[in-house]
């Protein structure tokens, strides 16, 4: 028999040997930790597979955008692809800041034919100090064909007494002479690549006087767009809208009020809200009550801008000009002549008016900017270009 001092026996069946103690709590905490990485690593692969997806769809969008159809530079359909995502308040607020100050720019010249005696009279200068001769308000023929008759002229005004450097180029067609044509682009007002989209079409070439950019993008415009008997975009009442009626005139007027859809309507481009009405520029501008003229902070930049009007005579009037407020492009088009008149497109790469020149060859017509200082290249509306544009052409 073996005494307490004895060591036990392993063979004695009253002898067991003691497991190897392992506090609870670690045997619960690696099963706890093994499920949770199991956990994790699937959370993760999930995670990363989502980004990837999330980049490669943003990538294969953004890459869309800046390959498709027709003439705009990377920085234009960068912001197009922005706007189009959701991002419109982030470039508004960019663009506010960028656009806050004026800006001393390279006083700008008129692209002009040959003198004429049988010009209008000449406007009254809007500078209180115009020096004497310099040209402005003094209309001169537009470089079209010599043999066409004057279909149009041009001249400038200085919107703003505190900065003389800033001109308006005005360009004022006699809608007698020219018909109107509404153009879309290869995106807007919807998208569409298909071939001859977005440029003059080749069967107007040989008779195009001049083409002008239209207004913003669908989604920041707040108007419709109706062409070829289709209602591409809704039509608002209320909004600003340059309509073409089947004699190939162009009038400016609120749609519901001054114009509506008829048998005789073949175009209609809407724009925010009228900006010049009865001769005068609308009452609200420079706050921009309710947004009317696109988001808050806008009609304060000092931009590229440009616009349209028209006039009981039938006259049609296209302004542009850089480090333009809203309320001074109103008051620079009313000062033209309009008496109803809409803002187009702003900002620079966006604000074109070319006339063209054709040779005796019958060979591509040549553009002509109708301020040197305007961006981008001459031959814009000559190759297809994203955005719609109105071209105009001898009768």
């Amino acid at each position: 028999m073996s005494t307490a001092d004895d060591p036990a026996s392993p063979n004695d069946p009253l002898c067991i040997e003691p497991a190897p103690t392992t506090p609870a709590s670690l045997v619960h905490g690696e099963v706890e930790r093994a499920v949770i990485s199991v956990g994790d690593r699937v959370l993760s692969f999930i995670t990363a597979a989502a980004l990837v997806t999330l980049v490669a769809t943003v990538g294969i969008s953004y890459g869309r955008a800046l390959t498709y159809p027709g003439e705009a530079s990377i920085a234009v359909r960068t912001v197009d692809w922005i706007r189009d995502h959701g991002g419109g308040p982030v470039v508004d607020a960019v663009e506010n800041w960028v656009y806050s100050r004026h800006h001393d720019e390279t006083i700008a010249t008129l692209s002009v034919g040959p003198s004429t005696t049988s010009a209008p009279p000449a406007l009254r200068p809007l500078a209180p100090n115009a020096a004497a001769g310099d040209g402005e308000g003094r209309w001169e023929a537009l470089p079209t064909d010599r043999d066409s008759g004057h279909v149009g002229f041009a001249t400038f005004l200085r919107p703003d007494p505190d900065h003389p450097d800033v001109r308006v180029g005005v360009a004022m067609f006699d809608q007698r002479l020219v018909s109107a044509h509404l153009v879309a682009g290869t995106k807007e007002p919807v998208a569409d690549p298909v071939p001859d989209r977005g440029q003059v079409p080749p069967q107007i070439r040989p008779q195009l006087v001049a083409t002008f950019n239209s207004g913003y993008k669908s989604i920041d415009a707040h108007g419709g767009y109706y062409a070829d008997h289709h209602e591409l975009r809704t039509l608002r009442i209320g909004a600003a809208s340059a309509v073409i009626d089947d004699t190939g005139t162009l009038s400016v007027g609120q749609w519901g009020r001054d114009v509506v859809l008829g048998p005789h309507i073949t175009a209609v481009r809407q724009n925010l809200e009228l900006i010049v009405d009865q001769g005068r520029p609308v009452v609200g501008l420079a706050t921009n009550l309710l947004n009317r003229w696109g988001a808050d902070g806008g009609q304060r930049q000092f931009t590229w801008r440009s616009a349209i009007g028209t006039d009981p005579a039938g006259h049609l009037y296209y302004i542009a000009g850089d480090q333009l407020t809203l309320p001074m492009l109103a008051h620079a088009l009313a000062a033209a002549g309009a008496t109803r008149g809409m803002e187009l497109d702003i900002h620079p790469n966006m604000v074109h008016l070319f006339t063209y020149h054709h040779d005796r060859a019958g060979t591509e017509p040549t553009p002509s900017k109708l301020l040197d200082t305007m961006h981008g290249p001459a031959d814009r509306y000559l190759v297809p270009d994203s955005r719609d544009f109105f071209a105009l052409t001898h009768r």
